[in-house]
């Protein structure tokens, strides 16, 4: 069954790795991206971590309750979820320019950062982590009924090919 859990975290890693082109964004293109996000994520990642602590900490709150752990240490255990990600979401975030940049024009780009000047741009802003993360609550009780699925799905072609019993 682990075997099983490590192919399928390969195989996702990879199909990810598959849509990662190899063609280098052009010096422009990295300096209007990188313009794009001077724009957009000033507060992006303090919001992107209310948001995913928002959405994980109860599931840790319910693991922690049944082990009897006490409020201060849950407290601490949180800030440090907290700034675990906030260091993790900063270091992401200096690979989104380079990705921006593969992905739309240097005109694109610069049309983007004078949407996100606007007043509907800049709520944009503001909402969509909001926005994204509720939709993430919606997924987060649904993910171990997928994870399930898929696993009985490889199990069963695995089975048929000869691979497992």
């Amino acid at each position: 069954m682990r075997g099983l859990k490590v192919l399928l975290l390969g195989l996702v890693l990879a199909a990810a790795a598959g849509h990662a082109r190899a063609d280098e964004p052009s010096p422009e293109a990295i300096a209007a991206a990188t313009e794009l996000f001077s724009v957009i994520s000033p507060d992006m990642t303090r919001q992107m971590t209310t948001q995913i602590s928002n959405a994980f900490w109860p599931a840790v709150v319910q693991m922690a309750r049944a082990r009897k752990i006490d409020d201060a240490t849950l407290a601490e255990m949180r800030a440090d979820f907290e700034r675990i990600q906030t260091a993790f979401l900063a270091g992401a975030m200096k690979d989104a320019p380079a990705i921006y940049a593969r992905h739309f024009t240097v005109p694109e780009l610069h049309e983007l950062s004078a949407f996100y000047r606007t007043p509907i741009g800049a709520k944009a802003l503001r909402e969509m982590p909001q926005v994204t993360g509720e939709f993430m609550t919606t997924l987060v009780p649904r993910m171990k009924g997928l994870q399930q699925q898929v696993t009985e799905s490889f199990e069963k072609t695995l089975r048929e090919h000869g691979y497992a019993k």
